[in-house]
């Protein structure tokens, strides 16, 4: 089964008086990367709580933020008075030389970084094993929802494999007709280049068998085959971290319908060949959100 990179998880918990909330998002990306908004004490937790978030998530751009509320429901925070009324002093004598209207100062200001801060002081350590029970369910909930967008992946990357298949079977039928007009087009520029009385039998069933062999489709065509359903067989099974497996498949399926392409020499063929592209596009549109 597959899992999406794209997730969200969030859980509540409690230590004493106070409520702890943990909340991650989880986007697609090629690396792990985690972001961390953490009450001010929790700060000497950083590694240890990065660590629990990658190993756990794998892999993907993941937000985190941990919050604790006091009984009174509010955030354990506070104001940096001197570092508030310096940023207040001088944009306020800006604005005033400047004759910029001061606006919304009050909330540009306390989006300043450092201006609001969550009090640092000594780590819980029972109050941080409390916590760690609330990333862990949040981090289960994301995993859920992952699961979910997942199904959703899979049934669109195995219809996508199975119309590349289906397509595969069209092929057949179009490669005799295109030998046949191919060994009729080589016999008709022989005869007019040199004359129908002077073409030699045996150099002429050469240019057939070089052409015939520069046209050959039946490697491309089981490698291609087999691609497909190498990717379906990673499907089916019980890994769950596909992403990059299923990506390099994908490539190795792209560089046989390339293949197929420069060989078609005929109409009908690369039609078929541009349908297989389309859907191997959408293969790796989809890649690009799996974990």
């Amino acid at each position: 089964m597959l899992l999406s990179m794209t997730g969200y998880g969030r859980a509540n918990g409690s230590y004493g008086e106070k409520t702890l909330t943990a909340e991650v998002r989880a986007l697609n990306a090629k690396i792990t990367d985690v972001k961390l908004r953490l009450p001010g004490d929790y700060r000497e937790k950083e590694i240890e709580l990065r660590k629990i978030v990658a190993d756990h998530a794998e892999r993907g751009k993941i937000d985190v933020l941990l919050e604790v509320q006091n009984a009174d429901g509010a955030a354990n925070v506070s104001l940096n008075e001197g570092l508030f009324r310096g940023y207040h002093r001088e944009l306020s004598r800006l604005t005033a030389e400047l004759n910029i209207p001061s606006g919304e100062m009050l909330t540009a200001l306390l989006r300043i970084p450092n201006v609001v801060n969550s009090p640092a002081g000594e780590m819980d350590e029972d109050e941080w094993l409390a916590m760690c029970e609330v990333i862990d369910r949040a981090l289960n909930h994301l995993k859920v929802f992952r699961r979910q967008e997942g199904k959703v992946l899979e049934a669109d990357l195995r219809l996508r494999l199975t119309n590349i298949m289906l397509l595969l079977t069209e092929v057949t039928p179009f490669e005799k007709e295109r030998f046949t007009r191919m060994r009729d087009r080589i016999r008709n520029n022989m005869e007019e280049g040199i004359g129908k009385e002077n073409l030699d039998p045996n150099r002429f069933e050469q240019e057939i068998l070089f052409y015939l062999e520069k046209m050959d489709m039946s490697e491309e065509k089981s490698r291609l085959e087999q691609h497909c359903k190498y990717f379906l067989e990673q499907l089916d099974g019980k890994q769950e971290s596909l992403g990059r497996t299923l990506n390099f498949i994908s490539q190795e399926i792209g560089r046989e319908i390339n293949t197929l392409g420069a060989k078609a020499y005929d109409a009908d063929i690369q039609r078929i060949v541009v349908q297989m592209k389309d859907e191997l596009e959408k293969i790796k549109e989809q890649l690009a959100n799996v974990l």
